[in-house]
């Protein structure tokens, strides 16, 4: 948009500037020619004159008028007598006596004028004029009869005058070239003017863009200035009454959330304990097996509301991201799961990068709950004897990539579009199943931490899950998600 109204504004000063300045430039340009043309015309008139003179102090007027008007003009001078062949004393001969313009100065008596192009004008503009003799020999008008018996002056010559017009061009690039690079600079100020009037009159809008950006990105508490003219004002409280609405409902459903999954933990916790105590006292295997599922259950139940509390603490964002060891931070959750992953003779290894490698920001536990999930699901699909390998390494100046590999049995495409959809729930080759909200609270918890996540196939087979984690207070650098997600989404 700023760029629109600049562009409409500088054009709105071309117009004008051409509206007033092309005019007078061509003014000033045939003025030039008409008072150049007049001049020399003036003075080839003149010359011919002291020519039809005829005594010799106008002849040798006319000789250092002659000398002069080389000297002074980029102009010469020439002539013809009436013959057309001999010389005009004391004018120098022409080149080619007999064209067209000295055919008509000779034979008709007119002058001619030619510029050399239609365009502007040539290299010379020639004037030729007729001389015609004034007096005879007893100081007497010379005269002859006309075509039609009227008297008339007697032609003895003709005089040409060629001058010059590379001064003309001269002062014709000054008349266009000053108000050239005057236009230039005209619109150049109009431009920087224009662009500080359009961002004034854009500021508004540009402050409300950053709060719908920062509103989507799940900022909630972003709100806009009430600034600008009258309309984007009430756009700026309509949006603002809005946001602390909306706000308003997600930070009750949040704490609904969050209490609710909270006070389930005890009876749920109390629920399981009297199950355990049914099954050690019930000897009936049928009895028994009822019992293992309805505990079955209560597990799953107490996992979805642990989940839920910890999707509700991670939208909160209740905690800034810190600089972490993510290697140490690795190899310690690497720990604590080998156990359960030798149990099924699952090898975990740790790949990468080990030396230099820089702090990652992240909130305190965030990473270990990103690290617990995704391992969780890599070991639920992966079969007996496989291999879950671990790799660090440096992706940019600012950023470290963290992939999990399995080796399971791959996904469909509508498994994959749908892989951190809330409550979508994979099945592992353990046959367990878990609360769907594992892939959920991971990408949460990277993405509020200034990092992304993505899906994609690991070499051989099974699944990459690629974590892009931020080293510096720079904005995300984003791996653009695709679809695609673990066997089990918990």
């Amino acid at each position: 948009m700023i760029r629109r109204l600049i562009l409409s504004y500088v054009a709105l000063v071309a117009v004008a500037l051409a509206a007033f300045t092309v005019p007078v430039a061509f003014t000033l340009t045939a003025q030039l020619r008409g008072d150049t043309e007049e001049s020399v015309r003036r003075e080839a008139t003149t010359m011919a004159l002291l020519l039809g003179d005829g005594d010799a102090p106008a002849r040798q007027a006319l000789a250092r008028m002659a000398r002069a008007y080389a000297d002074e003009t980029p102009g010469t001078v020439e002539g013809v007598a009436a013959d057309g062949r001999g010389e005009l004393e004391p004018l120098s001969p022409p080149a080619r006596p007999g064209d067209p313009a000295f055919d008509e100065a000779l034979r008709h008596g007119r002058t001619t004028v030619d510029w050399g192009s239609r365009l502007v004008w040539g290299p010379e503009l020639v004037v030729t004029v007729p001389v015609f003799a004034r007096r005879d020999g007893s100081g007497a008008p010379d005269t002859a009869v006309g075509e039609r018996g009227a008297p008339a002056e007697r032609i003895v010559g003709a005089v040409r005058v060629r001058y010059a017009t590379a001064d003309l061009t001269d002062r014709l690039w000054r008349i266009w070239g000053f108000r050239a690079i005057l236009a230039v600079g005209v619109l150049a100020v109009a431009a920087g003017l224009g662009a500080i009037v359009a961002r004034l009159l854009t500021k508004p809008l540009r402050q409300l863009n950053d709060m719908a950006s920062r509103f989507g990105d799940g900022d909630l508490t972003a709100r806009s200035p009430v600034t600008g003219p009258q309309e984007t004002q009430t756009l700026a409280r309509t949006l603002n009454q809005g946001a602390e609405r909306l706000d308003t409902l997600v930070a009750s459903q949040r704490i609904f959330v969050a209490d609710a999954s909270h006070q389930l933990r005890t009876p749920l916790t109390a629920l399981r304990l009297s199950l355990d105590n049914i099954a050690d006292g019930v000897d009936d295997e049928f009895v028994r097996e009822d019992v293992d599922q309805a505990t079955a259950e209560v597990v799953r139940m107490s996992r979805l509301v642990s989940g839920l509390l910890v999707l509700a603490r991670a939208e909160a964002k209740v905690s800034a991201p810190e600089p972490l060891a993510l290697r140490e931070l690795v190899e310690e959750r690497l720990k604590v799961w080998r156990p359960a992953a030798d149990e099924r003779g699952v090898t975990i290894v740790l790949t990468g990068e080990a030396d230099d490698l820089p702090r990652v920001l992240a909130g305190p536990g965030n990473l270990d709950q990103v690290l617990d999930n995704v391992l969780s699901n890599a070991l639920e699909v992966s079969p007996d004897r496989g291999t879950i390998t671990v790799r660090i390494e440096t992706g940019g100046p600012e950023e470290v990539i963290l992939e999990v590999l399995d080796q399971g049995p791959g996904m469909s495409a509508a498994e994959q579009a749908r892989a951190f959809d809330r409550f979508w729930r994979g099945q592992g080759l353990t046959g367990r199943s878990g609360s769907g909200l594992g892939l959920a609270i991971v990408r949460q918890l990277v993405t509020d931490d200034g990092g992304g996540v993505a899906l994609r196939d690991a070499p051989g087979g099974g699944l990459c899950v690629r974590i892009l984690l931020r080293t510096g207070a720079e904005g995300p650098r984003w791996i653009s998600p695709r679809p695609g997600a673990p066997r089990s989404g918990g």
